[in-house]
């Protein structure tokens, strides 16, 4: 049986394994954590066909220079001399264009509907639970400037087959009715679904061990030994592994990872927060966006509403900053003026790194014989995690991919 090793226990690197699994590799994921300190625990659970505007979008780096002086915006970058930084910046610039945005909308849909399969599947195996819920997303506007671009974000929603509809704040209201909003409206994806990330994740590891997959927590990956055009060993800081197919899907730290393969990877980590109020005072059936304040909230789980949101482009060095929190929170507090919620202290605050690419899209292809890159999802990694571990099997195992990834060359910058 070919021996598969994957770098990084994220929900793409457990996603790869299962599909690789699946398809009768034996699998081993090494974690350089414990498997429980990754982005894929405090997001907001959206698997979010919505999503279909990338990262980089005309006008986001004027928006990113006006917030950089407010230490709650929603989006900042941390000045630094740093030249993979400022490398990946003007690769991000280039990319912000609306052609960008129109050849990106295809790519993205169809990567998030066969997602949404793949977890409508699992919702079917025996013994796992992960609370997913298929009740659509709502995305709240309080100005006539984000009312008309919720306008044609609809428009353009349609056109690619993704439902979306306008509704006025009286609408919204009647399918809230335990809250008080103070919104001018919404636009309302219909074919969005929201999960419980700590319950997928322990769940979805319980069936790869159950399967046999071997998950090996405190394996940070030290180098690789390279024979001809093939990765043939993996070198860790306690073990070496001998490997058929090589998986990198180290989430923020794939820069530093791929470059040992001789892999140039444009991508940064940005820093997101979120907080969860586990037994919840409040009451709210779907899952919201707040355009204006850029903050998802996601009831979870029976009775957990999770707040989350904020774009740090930053070191992994770098002390959180825990007004983004607080920024979070008081705009929480002006779509819904009864959620007051007092700033948590710092340990019942998360906060993680998502691993962005120059331009929004993911990186998932072949970068040598047997080597695979699965990363710079950004802010939809869990949503788009499963169909990215189908695609990793799929070409692992030299099979026409479920989707076209040409888009995701990881090689496309070079």
């Amino acid at each position: 049986m070919s021996k598969a090793i994957i770098v990084g226990g994220g929900i793409v690197g457990l996603s790869s394994a299962y599909y690789l699994q699946q398809s009768g590799w034996e699998v081993t994921v090494l974690d350089k954590g414990d498997f429980s300190d990754n982005c894929s625990y405090g997001n907001a659970g959206y698997v979010c066909p919505s999503h279909f505007i990338p990262l980089a979008t005309p006008g986001i780096v004027t928006q990113g220079l006006k917030w950089m002086w407010n230490s709650k915006s929603p989006f900042y970058v941390e000045p630094r001399l740093n030249a993979a930084l400022i490398s990946w910046g003007m690769k991000f610039i280039k990319s912000a264009t609306a052609k960008h945005v129109n050849n990106s909308a295809i790519p993205l849909r169809d990567i998030a509907f066969l997602s949404q399969q793949c977890y409508e599947q699992w919702t079917k195996l025996p013994d796992f639970d992960f609370a997913y819920e298929k009740k659509g997303l709502l995305e709240y506007f309080q100005t006539a400037e984000k009312e008309e671009h919720s306008h044609h974000t609809a428009e353009d929603a349609k056109k690619i087959g993704i439902e979306a509809v306008m509704l006025s704040a009286a609408e919204v209201q009647a399918m809230e009715p335990d809250v008080q909003l103070n919104i001018r409206g919404a636009l309302y994806f219909k074919d969005d679904a929201h999960l419980y990330p700590q319950k997928l994740m322990k769940g979805l590891m319980t069936v790869l061990k159950q399967s046999g997959v071997e998950l090996i927590p405190n394996e940070e990956v030290v180098r690789f030994e390279q024979n001809g055009t093939r990765i043939k060993t993996v070198y860790t800081k306690q073990q070496q592994y001998n490997v058929d197919m090589l998986v990198i899907a180290t989430g923020s730290w794939s820069r530093e990872v791929a470059s040992m393969v001789g892999l140039s990877l444009p991508l940064m980590p940005g820093r997101g927060y979120s907080v969860t109020l586990e037994n919840s005072p409040f009451k709210l059936n779907y899952p919201a966006v707040l355009q204006e304040g850029r903050v998802a909230i996601t009831p979870m789980d029976q009775n957990k509403i999770r707040f989350g949101g904020t774009m740090e482009i930053t070191s992994i060095k770098t002390p959180p900053r825990m007004n983004r929190v607080a920024g979070i929170l008081e705009a929480v507090e002006r779509y819904l003026p009864a959620f007051k919620i007092p700033m948590p202290s710092t340990e019942n605050i998360w906060y993680g790194y998502r691993p962005c690419s120059a331009d929004g899209l993911p990186y998932i292809g072949r970068v040598k014989e047997n080597v695979l890159v699965a990363t710079g999802h950004a802010m939809i990694g869990l949503s788009l995690g499963p169909a990215t571990g189908k695609l990793v099997a799929e070409l692992a195992n030299e099979q026409t991919t479920s989707v076209d990834i040409n888009p995701y060359n990881p090689g496309r910058f070079s």
